[in-house]
């Protein structure tokens, strides 16, 4: 008897422990991996700065929309960090209360929620993240449709567009450089298609350390992973984008529903728009959501306007209402 009691004490001791384990940190922000947009600088700063202890996570924009759902009637989670289409769909889902952080009103009108639901604070544009040396003397591809020949097999990665945010901004991209429109994805789908022939490599989580490491030669990800890359890892890293072109995408906070520290996570999201938060994201190569200029230092350090221009501006929220016919035709056609 006390064997079994020993049992059940041990079985309940491994249920609660995890939630314990989570709230003992001041915020839980989920979905801010370390190894993405450099996280990991960010939640350093803020524990200099406010004291605030916040764990990495790494979740994705579908994952950690999906998990503050599901503890909807008890949350864990204090902040959601998402892909926009993925912050809509939580206001959508009544995942998140509105708050607008400190300088709100000095982030751009289609940068967020007009009632505060999300609110951007950082972009990135999407293109090619290549590791040179891993290339095994091939050219650095230059266009999407370069992608699809035989002497890239096994190489390109993009992570699944059924989940991941940057996963369905990949789709968005080579669909609207290849001829597409929002409601029509018939580019996408025959390009991933013929990409699948090519053994694609298809994670569900960033995968930056495996570009790094050569394990992924090519990953459709953002300029910001690319330049950490470049500038702070060993190796011969590039950015590319596409000759065809590629797209701007932004990237919000929203503050949960009912969250367990609703106070300590308004600090954060007020830290996160501040002179130094943005200041933080420009030193990992990201665009910051208020009007604030890259620093000379930094600018320098990205491909020339010229090749930005490529780089188109497009309506999410359109893109979020498409977003679910072009997921269920490539689950059913590609996948």
């Amino acid at each position: 008897m006390k064997t079994v009691r020993l049992v059940l004490a041990l079985l309940a001791l491994m249920l609660i422990a995890p939630w314990q384990s989570a709230r003992a940190a001041d915020v839980i922000c989920y979905n801010c991996p370390p190894e993405w947009a450099d996280w990991a600088s960010m939640l350093k700063a803020i524990k200099a700065d406010l004291n605030y202890d916040i764990p990495h996570d790494n979740k994705n924009s579908g994952q950690a929309l999906a998990q503050i759902l599901a503890e909807k009637s008890n949350p864990v989670g204090d902040i959601g960090y998402f892909g926009v289409t993925f912050g809509m769909k939580a206001k959508a889902q009544d995942a998140l209360e509105p708050y607008k952080p400190a300088h709100w009103d000095q982030v751009p009108a289609g940068l967020k929620d007009a009632d505060g639901y999300w609110t951007t604070i950082h972009s990135g544009t999407l293109g090619l993240f290549v590791n040179k040396d891993a290339l095994g003397g091939k050219p650095v591809p230059a266009c999407w449709k370069d992608l699809l020949k035989p002497d890239y097999k096994g190489m390109v990665g993009y992570l699944d567009p059924s989940s991941a945010a940057v996963g369905y901004v990949g789709a968005v991209a080579v669909n609207l450089a290849l001829g597409g429109s929002p409601g029509n994805f018939d580019p996408a789908i025959s390009f991933f298609k013929e990409l699948r022939k090519n053994d694609p490599i298809v994670p569900k989580q960033t995968s930056y350390a495996r570009v790094v490491s050569g394990e992924m030669p090519i990953l459709f990800d953002y300029d910001f992973n690319a330049y950490r890359a470049k500038y702070s890892e060993k190796g011969n890293f590039e950015f590319v984008i596409p000759c065809e072109g590629s797209v701007v995408f932004p990237y919000v906070v929203g503050l949960v529903k009912n969250a367990p520290d609703t106070e300590k996570a308004k600090k954060v999201m007020d830290y996160l728009l501040s002179d130094k938060g943005q200041a933080i994201w420009t030193n990992a190569y990201l665009r910051p959501a208020r009007p604030i200029e890259l620093p000379a230092s930094v600018k320098g350090k990205f491909l020339p306007d010229s090749d930005y221009a490529r780089a188109k501006s497009v309506d999410w929220g359109e893109m979020e209402n498409v977003q679910k016919a072009f997921v269920d035709r490539y689950l059913a056609e590609v996948r």
